[in-house]
């Protein structure tokens, strides 16, 4: 670790001297490489997690848009001039990089995810090492290749593989200025203890609860098309996905029975057949872990009734890290389905009557990452979107994570934030100037 460490402070100087438009078209080479790697960025994210084809094809043009984005801000951003600060002189300010960044990568998304980390790290001028999971190491040797042939000065962005001990080894390392972790609460947690001694800052972009709000007034069948997604996207191991379904009493019926019919028609099975829309977990302990949720939901009487699957599939799936989308109705907001992250295939159906109602069940986990909102109520739309407690509001869709966005949580979601300009700024820190008469 601290061989990379040494290798990012090295190339930083020559980096940050750069000019700006230098710095600017290396990212854009950089975006062109790995879109047009898509081939082979697909396929090694198929073998690592079991990310069916048909989406694990669209990632490295995701990644791409992430890494053009944030290079169009290398030649805009600059400090601030406070005239008149002074009853003596003027002040400026001038915005520079924190040095060297160690960013912490999870399994999932793992090709978005380079992209939107190294996007406003090297955009902000920075040096990095990257530590991914060790369950999904290959795309970001990958890409770690990539920035090698974009022209990258050599150790500007160093790819380190190994297991948890060398995340928290790499947080301890000396000469790195700042740690980004996208992971989990209690890895967080050994991270900030990890970097308590050298008082390293840090951002987090941790896990989440995150809820869909489906009114009466809404699309129904969108809604429903939505709330399912938090089932599929990235096998259900995604960090934002609505894994709780709130639904207004006078449709609940509808919505659940409408998400269920969707759900019956999954092809669930081998990620690389075109068809496949739910692929298995990332390891055989997800798999039992999720096994275990849902075992432990059927005992408790606040999970309501399993509606749907919660089973290990047999026949040709039998031997993978499959679970069957799992769908729970009339869930009590102290259920663990409804208070802790899953990042599986399971969805938690509640009832509300109200918009109060509603806006409690929404907010009352220790998350605050996401939030889904179905509604034709502009009024109400308006409303809730200050009430809810999420560092993201979708209202009737959801586009995908967009690098024009700042994204990131409230509460056990983290802190710092990744896309806009605010991502950028995250990786960067304001020094003062003062100038006499």
């Amino acid at each position: 670790m601290s061989a990379a460490a040494a290798a990012a402070r090295s190339a930083l100087p020559r980096w940050w001297a750069t000019p700006p438009a230098g710095r600017r078209d290396a990212l854009l080479r950089l975006a062109d490489l790995i879109a047009g790697d898509a081939e082979t960025l697909t396929g090694l994210q198929v073998l690592e997690i079991g990310l069916p084809r048909q989406f694990a094809a669209a990632t490295p043009q995701v990644a791409a848009e992430f890494l053009r984005y944030n290079a169009g801000w290398v030649d805009k951003l600059g400090g601030e001039v406070a005239a008149g600060a002074t009853s003596h002189g003027w002040s400026h300010t001038l915005d520079e990089p924190y040095g060297v960044v160690a960013a912490l990568l999870p399994y999932n998304g793992a090709v978005a995810m380079l992209g939107q980390v190294l996007g406003p790290v090297l955009a902000a001028g920075n040096a990095v090492v990257v530590k991914p999971s060790e369950l999904a190491p290959f795309t970001a040797v990958r890409i770690g290749e990539l920035c090698q042939q974009a022209g990258l000065p050599t150790g500007l962005v160093n790819v380190v593989t190994s297991d948890a001990a060398g995340g928290e080894a790499l947080v301890r390392t000396p000469g790195v200025d700042k740690v980004h972790l996208t992971g989990g609460v209690s890895t967080a947690r050994r991270i900030l203890a990890a970097t308590a001694d050298r008082l390293t800052p840090a951002s987090l972009e941790l896990g989440g609860s995150s809820a869909h709000l489906i009114f009466a007034d809404a699309d129904l069948r969108a809604a429903a098309r939505q709330a399912l997604a938090g089932a599929v996207i990235l096998n259900g191991q995604a960090c934002a996905r609505g894994s709780r379904i709130l639904v207004e009493d006078a449709v609940y019926d509808r919505v659940l029975d409408l998400v269920l019919a969707r759900l019956s028609q999954l092809v669930v099975g081998d990620p690389q057949r075109p068809g496949t829309v739910l692929g298995p977990l990332v390891s055989r302990a997800a798999a039992d872990r999720i096994v275990g949720v849902v075992d432990r939901a059927r005992r408790d009487p606040a999970a309501g009734t399993l509606v749907a699957g919660g089973e290990r599939p047999d026949g040709d799936l039998a031997g993978g890290f499959f679970v069957t989308p799992t769908v729970f109705s009339g869930v009590e907001p102290t259920a663990e389905l409804a208070q802790e992250e899953v990042l599986g295939p399971v969805l938690a159906f509640s009832r509300f009557s109200a918009e109060d109602e509603a806006v409690t069940l929404a907010n009352g986990t220790r998350y605050g990452l996401a939030a889904y909102l179905h509604t034709t109520d502009l009024r109400r739309a308006h409303r809730l979107v200050r009430a809810l407690d999420a560092g993201a509001v979708w209202v009737n869709g959801f586009p995908g994570l967009s690098p024009a966005t700042p994204f990131g949580g409230t509460g056990h979601s983290g802190y710092g934030r990744l896309g806009g300009r605010a991502g950028v700024e995250e990786f960067r820190r304001p020094k003062t100037v003062w100038f006499g008469r």
